[in-house]
C-alpha cells in the first residue's frame, strides 16, 4: 500500500473508524480518536513490537484504506463493534473469541433494563444451560475493549438514565436515582411509555441512528412547549444539547493513554470557559491538562463578580485577572479560551505585562456546538491539537456541571 497516501493530511484529525482493505475485501477495522494520528501508526519502525505480528502481516496484504467520520470517540466505539459484527474481518479475531467480549443487551419486560453481559454468558444461555433471569429483547457488540464500553455506558447513561437494578414502583428512590442516573421506575416518577420511549433512543444511538433521536426529541419539544409545558420542553432540550456535544473526555484520556498521541512533548495547558442562564449564576472555570492528562486537582471554580448582563467576554477578563492574582499557582504553556478572536484578543491584553511569553489560542464552535476551528499559533496549534480540544472540552463540561450546582442554590 502507499503509505503516503496514508500517513499525510489526507486523512482528517477526527474520531471515526477506519477500514484496511485487499481489493473489496475488508481486512481490518479499528476506531480512532484520530484518523490521521491512528493510522500513521501502523507505519511506524516499531509496529512489530507494539502491534504483532498479525496486525504487521494484515498492513503487508492491505492495498487501500476507507474511513468514516464519527462525531464522537464514543460514536466510534459503537461504530466499530457495529461493523465488525456486519463484516466479519479476519484480522479483527484475537486469541480470545467472541465468548470473553462483552455485549449491551436489554431485557424484555415493562421497564426495560440496560446490561453488560459476557458473550460467554449469552452462548450459554441461546443454549439453555445459562442463568440469566430475564428475557433479552436487543443485544448490541461484540465490543473488544470493556473498560471503553462501560466508560461509554456511563456518557449515555447520563443523557438518558435508564434502570439496571432497581424494582419498579418500589416505593423508594434508589441511588441511581438520586445522582440523576435512574429516570425513577423506582419510585414511579416515570411513567412505562414514556421510559420505552428513553430506552428507544438508547437503542437508536447504539444502532448509530442519531439523527432518528433528533427528530424524535426535536418533535417532542415542540409539542410540550405548544402545550405550555415549558419545564418539560427545556428538560428536553437540554438533552438535545448533551446528545449535540457529548463529552467523551475520559475515552479521549484512554485514546491518549494507548499511544495515538505519543513522541509529542508534554505541555501544560489551563483553559476557560463561561457558564450562565440568560446572565444569571454566571460562574467561570479554570481546568489543567499536563501532556494528555486532566489534573483535577488544579480545577478552578470562580463565581462573577461583575454586573449581571455583562458579556462573556467580561467575565472572562474577571476570571483571568482573578487567577493571576494567584502568583503561587504555576503558570501554562498555553492558554486555552472558549470563543473566537475577540475572546482571544481579551486574553492577550490581560496577559501582556504578566505572562507575555505565554501561548493563547481560541477554540471557535460552530451552531452545534463542536469545535470548527482553533485561532492562534500555527506551530502551537500542530503540536498540540489534541491537548487543546481535549482541554476545552474538559472546561465545558465542568462550567456547565458548576452552573448548574450555582442555580439550582440561588433557586432555593
Amino acid at each position: 500500500m502507499n503509505s503516503q497516501y496514508l500517513t499525510n493530511n489526507v486523512l482528517p484529525d477526527e474520531p471515526g473508524v477506519y477500514f484496511f482493505k485487499q481489493g473489496t475485501r475488508i481486512l481490518y477495522i479499528g476506531k480512532a480518536t484520530s484518523l490521521r494520528s491512528r493510522v500513521r501508526s501502523y507505519f511506524s519502525n516499531d509496529l512489530i513490537s507494539t502491534r504483532g505480528s498479525r496486525i504487521v502481516d494484515m498492513v503487508t496484504k492491505a492495498d487501500s484504506l476507507d474511513f468514516e467520520v464519527t462525531d464522537s470517540v464514543l460514536e466510534a466505539l459503537i461504530a466499530e463493534a457495529n461493523l465488525i459484527k456486519k463484516h466479519q474481518p479476519f484480522y479483527n479475531a484475537r486469541e480470545k473469541d467472541d465468548k470473553s467480549y462483552n455485549y449491551v443487551v436489554i431485557t424484555k419486560e415493562d421497564f426495560l433494563r440496560v446490561l453488560l453481559v459476557r458473550g460467554r454468558e449469552l452462548e450459554m444461555q441461546t443454549a439453555g444451560s445459562g442463568n440469566l433471569t430475564y428475557k433479552i429483547k436487543h443485544t448490541f457488540g461484540p465490543f473488544p475493549e470493556g473498560a471503553s464500553l462501560r466508560e461509554g455506558l456511563r456518557i449515555i447513561r447520563k443523557i438518558f438514565p435508564y434502570r439496571d437494578r432497581c424494582e419498579p414502583a418500589s416505593g423508594k428512590s434508589c441511588f441511581n436515582y438520586q445522582i440523576g442516573l435512574c429516570p425513577g421506575v423506582c419510585n414511579g416518577v416515570i411513567s412505562k411509555q414514556e421510559y420505552k420511549k428513553r430506552i428507544q433512543h438508547i437503542v437508536h444511538f447504539f444502532e448509530g441512528n442519531k439523527k432518528k433521536i433528533y427528530k424524535t426529541l426535536e418533535a417532542d419539544m415542540m409539542r410540550e412547549a405548544a402545550l405550555q409545558h415549558f419545564e418539560k420542553a427545556e428538560e428536553i432540550k437540554r438533552t438535545l444539547r448533551s446528545l449535540q456535544h457529548i463529552h467523551d473526555v475520559s475515552l479521549l484520556k484512554r485514546d491518549f493513554d494507548n499511544g495515538e498521541n505519543a513522541d509529542i512533548p508534554k505541555a501544560r495547558i489551563e483553559a476557560y470557559d463561561i457558564a450562565h442562564t440568560s446572565g444569571m449564576s454566571a460562574v467561570g472555570v479554570m481546568v489543567v491538562v499536563q501532556g494528555s492528562i486532566v489534573e483535577k486537582k488544579s480545577y478552578r471554580k470562580f463565581i462573577i463578580r461583575g454586573e449581571k448582563g455583562n458579556s462573556d467576554s467580561d467575565n472572562l477578563r474577571e476570571v483571568l485577572q482573578r487567577r493571576l492574582a494567584h502568583t503561587e499557582w504555576q503558570l501554562p504553556d498555553i492558554f486555552v479560551v472558549d470563543g473566537g478572536a475577540i475572546q482571544k484578543n481579551v486574553f492577550e491584553k490581560v496577559l501582556k505585562d504578566v505572562a507575555g511569553g505565554v501561548s493563547v489560542v481560541s477554540v471557535v464552535k460552530d451552531s452545534h456546538h463542536k469545535p470548527k476551528a482553533i485561532l492562534g499559533d500555527a506551530h502551537i496549534i500542530g503540536k498540540y491539537k489534541k491537548e487543546i480540544l481535549l482541554a476545552n472540552s474538559e472546561s465545558h463540561r465542568f462550567a456547565l456541571s458548576f452552573h448548574r450546582k450555582r442555580r439550582d442554590i440561588v433557586r432555593q
